[in-house]
Order: structure tokens, then sequence, then C-alpha cells
């Protein structure tokens, strides 16, 4: 795409009631003022005395930005999309790629502020992203984890096919978490790829090692 410097930025996402785009920097004051209360964010991250706590959340979304971006690579790689609706900010949704190269699945992870919910919006984010992931990604599957009480999280999972895999417990906090799946074709037997819009792909595709495709919208 003419006059992107840093190609995974040409990459547009669309739904029904939704428009996905690459985080930028530009980006992460509206984030931080839009942090829910109720988001766990990395319990790992560094936190800086002197700093409120709003304030650390919001240093600690930065960093994650810088994080992901700038350690990139096609076997390792984290991709942050900030998600609109009718052109307001209602969130973030992640789509990470560990071990990408070698075992071809993919992670996410997202937040709503508290006005966005209940609407299906979570949901559709979600496709998006799998979309990405299923179509010119090339993804075998997809996972994704939370806590038993996360009934939204894992509501979403479970509607667009997930399956329950496994249970495991965090060691910062003692809570349980909930493992799920979604392998290719139940993903392809969906259909839900028709109601999603990917631009911009082709010219980002060698930082996920792969090639150009024919046929990929660029």
């Amino acid at each position: 795409m003419v006059g992107v410097a840093w190609p995974l930025h040409g990459i547009h996402l669309g739904t029904a009631d939704l428009d996905l785009a690459v985080m930028r920097e530009a980006d992460l004051p509206i984030l931080g003022s839009l942090l829910p209360a109720d988001l766990e964010l990395n319990p790992h991250a560094t936190r800086y005395a002197g700093l409120s706590d709003t304030a650390n959340r919001r240093v600690v979304v930065a960093q994650a930005y810088w994080r992901a971006l700038g350690m990139w690579s096609p076997d390792d790689w984290a991709l942050p999309f900030v998600v609109r609706s009718a052109g307001v900010v209602v969130g973030v949704q992640w789509l990470e790629g560990p071990d990408w190269r070698s075992e071809r699945t993919v992670d996410s992870s997202s937040w709503l502020v508290a006005a966005a919910r209940g609407r299906g919006l979570g949901k559709q984010m979600r496709a998006a992203v799998l979309t990405l992931a299923f179509g010119p990604l090339g993804a075998e599957a997809a996972v994704s984890s939370a806590v038993l009480d996360n009934e939204s999280s894992l509501g979403v999972s479970r509607a667009l096919g997930y399956r329950d895999t496994h249970r495991s417990v965090l060691e910062h906090s003692g809570e349980t978490l909930q493992h799920v799946r979604l392998d290719r074709a139940s993903w392809d037997r969906s259909g839900r790829s028709h109601e999603v819009i990917v631009d911009g792909v082709a010219p980002a595709l060698p930082l996920f090692g792969l090639g150009p495709v024919e046929g990929t919208p660029s």
C-alpha cells in the first residue's frame, strides 16, 4: 500500500459494525484513557514507583505496543488492532503467532469499553482476526483462554466454534484458566469469513514468513 512505511499498518479488517486497523503510536493516548477498570493487564510487566496505578496501566499498554512491533519476527509475532465502531474507538483486538512458522497456530486477546459490551461486537472483532489468520496467513488452528468466570470471553470462543481442551492454573492469582481450540476445518465450515473484509495484507506477507499469494487482496 502506497504511503505505508511499515507494511503491517496497511492491514485493515472490516465487519458489519466494526473497522479494525493496526495500532499506531498516535492511538496510545486515547487507548490509555479508555482502559476498562476490570481489564487485567500483564501481571509481569514493570510497574514504576512514583506513578499512579492509572499511569502505570497506560505505560503497560504503550510498552506492549512498542514491544510487539519492535521485536517482530516471522517466528514470534503479536499484532494489535484498534477497533472502531462508527469511527469511535471501542476496544483492542490482538492476534498473536508464537512459534508461528513451526506451529501455524494463532492466539488472541481483546477488550471492549463497557458501553460497547453486550452487542455482539466481541464476536465480530474475533471473527475479523480469525478471517485474517485462516485466510491470507494460512493458519491451521486458533487457541484462546480465559478464567472460568469470564463468561463473555468463553462465550465468544464457543459461539465461533472453539472447543474446550484443558485447564491450567495462573501462578500469580491461583485462578483457573479454560483453554479452547478452533481448527481450520471447523472455521471453514462456519462460513464466517464471508462476513469480513480483509484489505492490505499482501505487502505485509513477508513479515509473516510468507510470499505473495496470487489473488490475495493488496
